[in-house]
This record gives C-alpha cells, structure tokens and sequence, in this order.
C-alpha cells in the first residue's frame, strides 16, 4: 500500500515538472518512482527514504546537468517575416527618396524610402537595409559594371592579321 503513496507523489513530481521544464521535479519524480519500487519490493520505510533520496540526487547531480547542456545547445535562428526581408535585393519601381517611394522586393511590393533622402529612379536596384514599420528602407547598390570592349591591341587591325596563322 505504501508504494502508491510513494507513485502519487511521482506522479504530482512530474505534473509539477510539465509546468516548469526545468528538470528539477522529474529528476525527484524519479527518485519518488524508486521509493515505490522499494516498497513495493517489500523494503522498510527508512530504506525507501534512502533509495528515493539517492536516486534523486544521482538524478539532480549526474544526468540533470548532461541534459541542460544538449537541450539548451541552440541553432541558429531562421528569419522569417519583416525580420528575413533586411539583406535582400529589390527594383524600384516608382521614383523613392527619404519621403517614399514603391520598390519591388521578392515579387513583392513595398512602400520604401531612402535613409538618407537620395533619390532613387525607377528599375534602380537597392538593398534593404532595414523594415521600419510597414516601409521598407532601402539603399542604392552599385549596378556591375559592363565589360569592358577588347582592348586595340588584342583584336586584328586589318583583314590580313586576322588571316595570318
């Protein structure tokens, strides 16, 4: 009969642990779990005090901090929403300066405005640099520039040297 004392405590441990999640009350919960196990095997009460109480501590001091340290290890957050749309590229599609303006973003389009109030035109490419509220806040990137025309030395003058082997 003492075993179920020793089970509804357990079990009250581990009720009290879904609230917590700090693994301290399953930890507990498990040494009331080998309480009830020594009971129910027949062992006297100063015994069941014993074995609870050394696996509990076993519990608190072997496996709790082991389990603290893998389940606390964190990955790195995704961003998503307004929070995943700082970085990304876009086009201007209407004029913007540092009052507004409408830029496309991730087929997508935002009201926008420039930091520093230069004035964007249309299909110029920016960079979002940050969300301010429901206004994308962008800056000009620089457009890559065009390759460069071969150069006069490399390309054949006259029909004869482009037939020279």
């Amino acid at each position: 009969m003492g075993w179920l004392l020793w089970l509804g405590g357990a079990l009250l441990l581990a009720v009290l642990e879904i609230f917590t999640l700090d693994l301290l009350f399953i930890m507990l919960a498990a040494g009331a779990a080998a309480g009830a196990i020594g009971a129910a095997a027949g062992l006297p009460l100063v015994w069941q005090i014993v074995l609870a109480a050394a696996v509990a501590l076993l519990m608190l001091f072997a496996l709790r901090p082991f389990l603290l340290r893998h389940l606390r290890t964190r990955v790195d957050l995704v961003e998503t929403n307004v929070a995943a749309m700082v970085g990304k590229l876009g086009t201007v599609l209407q004029p913007t300066d540092g009052s507004g303006g409408r830029v496309k973003i991730g087929g997508e389009v935002w009201s926008a405005r420039t930091e520093d109030g230069v004035v964007l035109a249309a299909d110029d490419q920016v960079r979002v640099s940050r969300i301010d509220g429901a206004t994308a806040v962008v800056a000009k990137i620089a457009a890559p520039s065009a390759p460069s025309a071969p150069s006069a030395q490399s390309a054949p003058s006259t029909t004869e040297d482009a037939e020279r082997p």
